[in-house]
């Protein structure tokens, strides 16, 4: 009889399937919801003096910045979509979910973008770049909302991640380019309106 259904399990693929506990989903939700709504606060109602603002040669202004996410974040949900096709398994991370959390807010360890995520200077307009963030994280939290895949089974080469903390990792992402968009607006010689 137990044979029997171990057997039952294990065809239906559900052995080692796990869905989000009810505290990651809520959490993951909130940081995504938080980040976007951040991202639209501190852009919005900004000159195009101010947008275009560079503090100093090789710093990006806030469009970059914009331009930056509108470029990248497509990349990385095709990189968890990647990962959610490959065989769940069991591998070591490099980071807890903490890390990840703090990578979001420590400014102290800053790297270059690689070269297919560097702004693509393409985005002149502040609310088509908002469009088209809104509409990709629209899917992010759709997704984030609903699943039942198996976030922690399935893994993200590039960051050594699970694909729960990649999709966290996205949204802290986010997070240090609302930083680095504040430090502009914090410069001296940011315009005024």
């Amino acid at each position: 009889m137990r044979s029997a259904c171990l057997i039952a399990i294990l065809g239906t693929g559900l052995l080692g399937a796990a869905p989000m506990t009810r505290l990651e989903r809520q959490r993951l939700v909130a940081h995504l919801e938080m980040t976007e709504s951040w991202l639209a606060d501190e852009v919005s109602g900004l000159t195009p003096a101010q947008l275009q603002f560079r503090p100093a040669p090789g710093v990006w202004s806030i469009l970059e910045n914009l331009d930056h996410l509108v470029v990248c974040e497509p990349i990385y949900w095709q990189d968890l979509q990647k990962a959610l096709k490959t065989p769940i398994g069991d591998r070591r991370l490099n980071d807890s979910d903490d890390s990840v959390l703090w990578y979001g807010i420590d400014r102290t360890n800053r790297a270059p973008a690689v070269t297919t995520e560097l702004p693509s200077g393409k985005l002149k307009d502040i609310k088509a770049g908002l469009a088209a963030f809104r509409k990709l994280r629209a899917r992010m939290l759709e997704y984030a909302r609903t699943t039942n895949d198996d976030l922690r089974g399935h893994f993200v080469q590039r960051e050594q991640s699970d694909a729960y903390q990649w999709l966290l990792l996205i949204s802290t992402h986010c997070q240090r380019h609302i930083l680095q968009i504040r430090e502009v607006k914090s410069h001296p010689g940011f315009p005024n309106k």
